[in-house]
């Protein structure tokens, strides 16, 4: 089925503008909270796609070529429209029966796919979502689902799933630098998630878990998942994946996982009721909870 729109990835589209604005590439990667290379990347990936430059790179900065100019353009037009949109849309969160507060990653595989099941057995109910990727909680919320240490003590959060951490990369990167197994990623390019607020399992400690020394290869690193996971399947590295999270994207082929091994994940995903959520909000939470059940906490080794 052809796609509606004859768009290029919006994560590239994202990185121009954002560098378009800047007229540089270390800006543009402050804003975005990226590195500079990762703003390059997606920048050559769209030109090439279009077939056209659309920056001159110059020994400060970089320049718009004409086509870049135009482009530029058409995307703040486009941007501004959405940003309208999406101020109305906030306006009119308080006025929802059941907000969310939930990562980005979170939302795009695990929760967005699952609301339309709600609302076929609740279809007077409301589900709104704040996608955020920082862990302080929106008072607006409801609800939050976060990924962090469990308590059995506090009744206030509930189990959703504890996953397992694999390995991932395309069929071109296991290829290209002859993947086996995990000692094979020792040299490779991997891409590293680095948050100031959030401890995501490292490669570091996914590798000392199978019993191997610490990385030599080319580091790439980012502090966003979903540009984490954008890059892995750019063929750029290997990326370490939550299986049961990124299974779309491994149901699909997107991403294969490199070997049997996996690495219990340390942390869980979590569902956080706010002690003055609406009844309905309680009845969502409670039919979330009862998603996925039975997921194994066992770990596979190869």
């Amino acid at each position: 089925m052809a796609r509606p729109y004859d768009l290029p990835r919006i994560t590239a589209l994202l990185c121009f503008e954002t560098a378009a604005r800047h007229l540089e590439f270390k800006s543009a990667a402050r804003e975005l909270n990226v590195t500079p290379a990762a703003i390059s990347h997606q920048i050559k990936a769209l030109e090439a796609e279009l077939g056209v430059p659309l920056f001159r790179r110059r020994h400060r900065g970089v320049e718009l070529t004409e086509t870049g100019a135009f482009l530029m353009v058409a995307l703040q037009r486009g941007l501004t429209t959405i940003s309208d949109a999406v101020g109305d849309i906030r306006q009119r969160l308080a006025t929802q029966d059941v907000v969310v507060q939930v990562s980005t990653a979170v939302s795009a595989f695990w929760l967005t796919p699952r609301i339309a099941s709600f609302w076929t057995a609740h279809p007077t109910t409301t589900v709104s979502q704040i996608v955020t990727d920082h862990p302080d909680a929106d008072p607006r919320a409801d609800l939050v689902i976060e990924y962090g240490e469990t308590d059995p003590d506090d009744t206030a959060r509930t189990l959703l799933f504890r996953d397992r951490i694999i390995a991932v990369a395309t069929p071109d990167y296991v290829a290209r630098h002859g993947i086996a197994g995990p000692r094979d990623l020792l040299d490779a390019p991997l891409i590293h998630i680095a948050a100031d607020l959030t401890h995501w399992t490292s490669w570091e400690e996914w590798l000392f878990a199978l019993g191997l020394p610490a990385p030599r290869g080319q580091r790439l690193v980012v502090n966003n998942y979903m540009i984490a996971l954008q890059l892995a399947q750019d063929h750029v590295g290997a990326v370490l994946g939550w299986e049961h999270l990124i299974a779309p994207l491994l149901s699909r082929g997107s991403l294969q996982a490199l070997g049997a091994e996996a690495l219990l994940a340390p942390a869980a995903f979590q569902l956080r009721l706010h002690r003055h959520a609406s009844d309905r909000a309680r009845v969502f939470a409670d039919w979330l909870a009862r998603q996925d059940t039975g997921l194994s906490e066992s770990v596979a080794s190869g």
